[in-house]
This record gives C-alpha cells, sequence and structure tokens, in this order.
C-alpha cells in the first residue's frame, strides 16, 4: 500500500475530487482526517470509508476554526503527514459585473483558508522530521479564463505562495510540495459557484459533464502525490492551453476568447 499508515488531511472532502481523494488513500492504507463545512456530507464519506477516518467540519475562511480544527488533528493523531488543500469555490459572472464582496470571499476560502491552514500545520510538519503539502489548484492557476477573474486570482495566488513556499524550506525539513492543475472534472464545483452577487450559480457546465471523472483525476493525484512531482495537469485538451500560453500566446489568447466558458 503506497500510504500505509501515512495521516492524509484532506479539506473539502464533502464531494467531488476531495470525496475520491478519501476513497483513494483510504484503499492505499493511510489514515484519514476529512473536512468541509457540511458535517451531514462527510459522515457520509466516512459510511463508505473502512479505515480510520477522523471528522473535523469547519469553515476554512474563518482563522478561529482553523486554528481549533488544527489542534483537534494533531491531538487525535500526533502528527499529519500529507496535507490535502482541496477545499474551494469557483465563480460563474464576468468581472466588470461581480461584486467585490464575491471577490473577497473566493479569496479568503481559495487563497486564505489554504495557506493559513498551510501556516499553522507546517511548524509541526518540520518539527515531526518532514511531510508533504499537496494543493489542488486548477489550469486557471495558470491561465485566465472567462467568468472566473477571482477563481484564477486566486489559484494565480496559491502558485506564487507555494513556489516560494518550497523554495525557501531547507532540505533538513524535508517537505514536499506537490501543485495539482486538473482541467475540467465532472463534480459539482459549477453547480457551488458563484454569481455575480454571491448567489450560487446552480447548474452543471457543459464542459464540467464531459469532464474527466473525480474517480480517475484522484488515482492521477494519488500517483502524482507519490513521486512528489512539483506540478502537475490534469486533464484534457484543456490542459494544452497551458503551453499554448508558454509557447503560442497568440493562440492561447485566440482559443481562449472563443471556447465556451460553461
Amino acid at each position: 500500500m503506497l500510504f500505509l499508515d501515512k495521516v492524509v488531511w484532506i479539506t473539502g472532502a464533502s464531494s467531488g475530487i476531495g470525496e475520491a481523494l478519501a476513497y483513494q488513500f483510504a484503499n492505499q492504507g493511510a489514515k484519514l482526517i476529512i473536512s468541509s463545512r457540511n458535517e451531514d456530507e462527510l459522515l457520509r464519506v466516512k459510511q463508505n470509508i473502512s479505515s480510520n477516518c477522523l471528522i473535523i467540519a469547519f469553515d476554512i475562511a474563518d482563522s478561529t476554526a482553523v486554528e481549533k480544527a488544527v489542534n483537534t488533528a494533531i491531538n487525535y493523531y500526533g502528527k499529519i503527514d500529507i496535507l490535502v488543500n482541496n477545499a474551494g469555490v469557483s465563480q460563474r459572472s464576468l468581472a466588470v459585473d461581480t461584486q467585490i464582496i464575491v471577490d473577497r470571499k473566493i479569496m479568503d476560502v481559495n487563497y486564505f483558508g489554504t495557506i493559513n491552514i498551510t501556516k499553522m500545520i507546517l511548524p509541526f510538519m518540520i518539527a515531526n522530521g518532514g511531510g508533504q503539502i499537496a494543493v489542488i489548484s486548477s489550469i486557471t492557476g495558470k491561465v485566465g479564463f472567462p467568468l472566473r477573474s477571482a477563481y484564477a486570482a486566486s489559484k494565480h495566488a496559491l502558485h506564487g505562495f507555494f513556489e516560494t513556499l518550497q523554495l525557501e524550506l531547507k532540505p533538513e525539513d524535508k517537505i514536499f510540495i506537490t501543485i495539482l492543475c486538473p482541467g475540467r472534472i465532472k463534480t459539482n464545483i459549477s453547480r457551488n459557484a458563484l454569481k455575480y452577487d454571491g448567489t450560487l450559480y446552480g447548474k452543471m457546465d457543459e464542459g464540467q459533464e464531459k469532464g474527466m471523472t473525480a474517480e480517475i483525476c484522484a488515482q492521477k493525484i494519488l500517483k502524482s502525490i507519490y513521486q512528489k512531482k512539483p506540478e502537475v495537469y490534469i486533464g484534457g485538451f484543456d490542459i494544452l492551453l497551458v503551453y499554448f500560453k508558454r509557447y503560442l500566446p497568440t493562440l492561447f489568447y485566440w482559443i481562449a476568447s472563443r471556447v465556451k466558458p460553461t
């Protein structure tokens, strides 16, 4: 088993990629902590897991709640070997229409919430002799895309933070960071996305509907974490946009401006 007796904490584990990762890690022998705001859904996920699994329900945008959750996790297992930062919220609205409170909410969850829990757990990892931090970013963490201005900004910010953190960490800290960039994955991310006024989008995108399954995505993520890869792109044609932007920027802007964004 690839992760036998490793303590793995997955945020945003009540559905989608996070839920699929919980099952994959459990099948590989990990001891789990699963978190999200929805305790009922976490209980449902736990029922499908036979290995040791601790539920900690909290709002990652609430700093006090995060601190309490970290203390609970450390007191229960004594360590965290792998932190999977998966919690997040997306967006479906034009930048010009999006109220600033929505931009702030998305940054609070996707960026500040993620780096906050990371900063709280990191000293425990270093003291324990090492660990790994996996960050579920997005292809939009590498390229902009219509209707996702705040979401793309939050994911771009994660890359800047975690790339810098990896450079700052000393070799003797034995902390490895893996940034994972899924493209269109068939989850409820579009249903839970925020519109210009903060209300839910509430629909499954056509592109999302035709995307890679969460189960296949989770398998690829697990392999990448095990191999300690620094950055990984996961998806179909959509991941080519990263390379187009880098090597053929004119082609990238032509394609990105014409792809149906929903």
